[in-house]
């Protein structure tokens, strides 16, 4: 009896055999969310696909990437989209000048130094600017600037309302790097006598610089291809316009919208290849997100 004993386990197994039932559960619910991981695929891949198939052939011409649309006929090829690149492109850049400071300023706000009613009313104004259209945004620019002050419709109008679309976006990313940022090194810096601003600029900040420019870079992604505004801020050029306080200037979106109501079959290449122009210029930049993260991180 004695030696029975000795010889029994002190306690029982540290696993236990997982029962039936639970592993139906978990291949009924595997196979739910891979069904619907198939059916959200889908149409993004079906998509996809039809802006490659039909647009492939415009961005392979030579001249699509140098040239513009000045001088060519509706029913003519040729030419390019160089000059709605360039507006995309810039446009785009005006609004993150503007964006990127005061989203950082307000967000290293919110999170070191906010408390009481004024982070409130700042944390409560950005949850609206998340929530605004792009078209009320375009009309709100268009009331302000135009109507009110009586500038011009111009590039510059169409940043204008593309910074109200990429600042709360800009704050939000920044706030999350910044809460990820670990106390105790906050902490570190205190205790050696370094004021707080230092420590905010020395060390919290580029702590969470990898992820605050990935943020930039997906924000400007986000913008980039924005309609409304084009629409209603600025007109349609065939030529490229280097002056962003006036005259028209094309984008990518106003020349797909443009070329909408042209129904020769170069109107119809110039669409598809505008938007598979559109959608290369996004990759890239959610690219370059990627891999400006992990340079800085791998430097660490």
């Amino acid at each position: 009896m004695m030696s029975a004993t000795l010889d029994q386990p002190v306690k029982g197994p540290t696993f236990h055999p997982i029962s039936p039932g639970r592993k139906i559960k978990n291949r009924v619910a595997s196979s739910l969310f891979l069904i619907a991981f198939g059916i959200a695929v889908v149409p993004l891949v079906w998509v996809l696909w039809m802006v490659i198939e039909r647009g492939w052939y415009a961005v392979t011409r030579s001249g699509w990437w140098t040239h513009s649309l000045q001088g060519v006929l509706p029913e003519q090829f040729a030419g390019g989209v160089y000059h709605a690149i360039y507006g995309s492109l810039v446009q785009a850049a005006v609004a993150a000048v503007v964006a990127v400071p005061l989203g950082l300023m307000a967000a290293v706000y919110l999170v070191e130094y906010g408390t009481g009613v004024l982070a409130k009313a700042t944390t409560f104004m950005v949850d609206v600017l998340a929530g605004v259209p792009s078209i009320v945004a375009a009309l709100f620019i268009f009331s302000l600037w135009i109507a009110t002050m009586g500038f011009p419709q111009s590039s510059f109008a169409v940043s204008l309302a593309l910074v109200l679309l990429m600042l709360p976006v800009v704050v939000r990313n920044t706030e999350e790097m910044l809460k990820l940022v670990p106390d105790e090194l906050r902490e570190a810096s205190y205790a050696l006598g370094i004021p707080k601003w230092i420590t905010i600029l020395r060390v919290v900040v580029p702590t969470a610089l990898p992820g605050i420019i990935s943020g930039v870079l997906l924000s400007v992604a986000r913008v980039i291809g924005e309609t409304a505004p084009v629409l209603v801020l600025v007109g349609y050029s065939r030529s490229i316009n280097f002056d962003i306080f006036e005259g028209n200037m094309a984008s990518l979106p106003l020349l797909i919208y443009t070329e909408l109501t042209n129904p020769q079959h170069a109107g119809f290449l110039r669409i598809w290849g505008a938007a598979l122009t559109l959608i290369i210029l996004v990759g890239i930049l959610n690219l370059a997100a990627a891999l400006v993260t992990r340079m800085l991180t791998a430097r660490r």
